[in-house]
């Protein structure tokens, strides 16, 4: 996009939050020809999960998860922000690291590769300031990207504003493990189904096994670890099911974790391939050197010194170094359907638009889709252009409509209750003709049905986002 119209003080858009959403949204809208102001509030203010003050850090896992257009939903979205010339996705693309069929990244080169975009763009200007309470009056175009840690005050104006309570809901972080303290005596190189990924080799995960003997005593441990205690206030507070701590998946039943995280399937001891693990503990590479490996699923809410002496009874771990333990701190985020319309403004204060994990997506790609939207809808406001939303056939569509209330559904009770949400092929319009026959002409069968059936959906998006970016965006920009 080229030949933009300089904006004046007034068409400024405001961006608050230096996460992926924000960092994304505020790269949209600087490359559609508009000044941003892009209000960081690290390191004037921390948080309780943050450690830098880098923007776009990740706090939680490193993985952006599968990056497979044609048959996974995430990998979908990976591919329509690729063709949105997503910040977020080229920094990730650029600090790639092994992670079988997963895109996942070197976390500090990622968020300094975003940083360096941002702090470079003759557009963008980065302020580290708390926006304590409500911007102000004369910020007549506001993108709010606050994310799950949005600051006390801002949190407590937004639910004064809406008249709604915020809803929230608990996000726990994984432990990080030194690499050369795993006993790989023990542990073994292999990615499930020895399946290659982006930068990877097939054999991108460590791997820790268990008999049933070991696996039901870690099962006991972790149940009677002890565990960090909430609030008062907090009580009552949910998990999100996405991102549940172990010990809570544990207490579910006995097999649930081997049906989880320590699912032992598509793995093979290569010291005796006769002999099957009961389960399986994997670590996935979590920066470039390969020195940080990140214990995939083990979310936790174990206080510091149970996590050590429980994680240490994993057979190769018995003598792990941890970088980072594990932790637990409190999310919220929007009763969106209600308070936000379809590009994603505030009803009751449209100059405020709502980005990211507060708008009720939930997960590092769908956090950035959501902030590429809200920085295109803000663009086109400050140009006095209009921009309709993508199709709900696309990924980015169907996201949106999630959050904006496509997703609700009446039932005896009365409406659902409005959930996070990681991007699905649930969320997509049903195809008008599934396909139900291969290539060849012989019929689908069982799961083939189901893969078609994926692919097919994927192909329509990513048709119909290459006519909306043709339609839309290019005539946007032509005006």
């Amino acid at each position: 996009m080229t030949n933009h119209p300089k904006t004046t003080p007034t068409d400024t858009v405001h961006v608050v939050g230096g996460g992926l959403a924000g960092s994304e949204a505020a790269w949209q809208i600087a490359n559609a020809g508009v000044d941003v102001v892009l209000h960081e509030m690290r390191p004037v203010r921390t948080t309780d999960a943050h450690r830098t003050e880098s923007l776009a850090e990740l706090v939680c896992s490193n993985s952006f998860r599968s990056d497979d257009a044609a048959n996974n939903a995430v990998g979908l979205l990976h591919a329509e922000l690729r063709k949105l010339n997503s910040l977020i996705m080229r920094s990730a693309d650029a600090n790639q690291v092994p992670a079988g069929g997963a895109l996942a990244v070197d976390r500090d080169g990622f968020a300094a590769a975003v940083s360096a975009a941002l702090q470079s763009h003759p557009r963008i200007e980065i302020r580290r300031e708390e926006i304590a309470g409500l911007p102000p009056a004369e910020w007549q175009n506001v993108v709010v990207a606050t994310g799950p840690l949005t600051s006390p005050a801002l949190a407590d104006a937004i639910r004064g504003l809406s008249g709604e309570d915020a809803l929230a809901f608990f996000d726990a972080i994984a432990p990080i493990v030194h690499r050369d303290s795993i006993n790989m005596e023990i542990a073994w190189f292999q990615s499930r189904y020895d399946k290659v990924g982006p930068g990877g080799t097939g054999a991108d995960y460590i791997n820790c096994p268990m008999t049933r003997e070991q696996y039901d005593a870690f099962v006991d441990a972790l149940i009677g670890g002890e565990k960090t205690d909430f609030k008062e206030w907090e009580e009552n507070t949910p998990y999100f099911d996405g991102c549940l701590p172990i010990e809570v998946m544990a207490a579910r039943g006995r097999e649930t974790l081997r049906h989880g995280p320590m699912k032992p399937v598509g793995l093979t001891n290569p010291r005796d391939p006769t002999v099957k693990a009961y389960a399986i503990v994997q670590l996935r590479q979590d920066n470039k050197l390969g020195t940080l490996y990140n214990m995939v699923g083990f979310q936790t809410k174990l206080k510091h010194g149970a996590q050590t002496q429980v994680f240490r009874t994993i057979p190769g771990l018995e003598k792990a170094e941890f970088a980072r333990l594990g932790g637990l701190h409190r999310n919220t985020f929007l009763n969106s359907p209600k308070l936000l319309d379809p590009q994603l403004r505030l009803h009751a204060q449209p100059r405020l638009r709502f980005a990211g994990q507060m708008t009720g997506c939930e997960g590092y790609v769908e956090s950035a889709g959501v902030g590429l939207l809200a920085g295109l809808f803000a663009a086109a406001d400050a140009t006095r252009n209009e921009i309709t939303p993508p199709p709900p056939t696309t990924a980015l569509g169907a996201l949106l409509g999630h959050i904006t209330g496509g997703h609700i559904e009446t039932i005896d009770a009365g409406p659902r209750s409005f959930q996070p949400m990681n991007i699905n092929f649930g969320l997509f319009p049903q195809l008008a003709s599934p396909p139900t026959k291969k290539p060849d002409g012989t019929r689908l069968r069982g799961n083939e049905k189901t893969v078609a059936k994926k692919q097919a959906i994927s192909a329509r998006a990513l048709t119909d986002l290459d006519r909306w970016i043709a339609e839309t965006l290019r005539t946007a920009d032509a005006a």
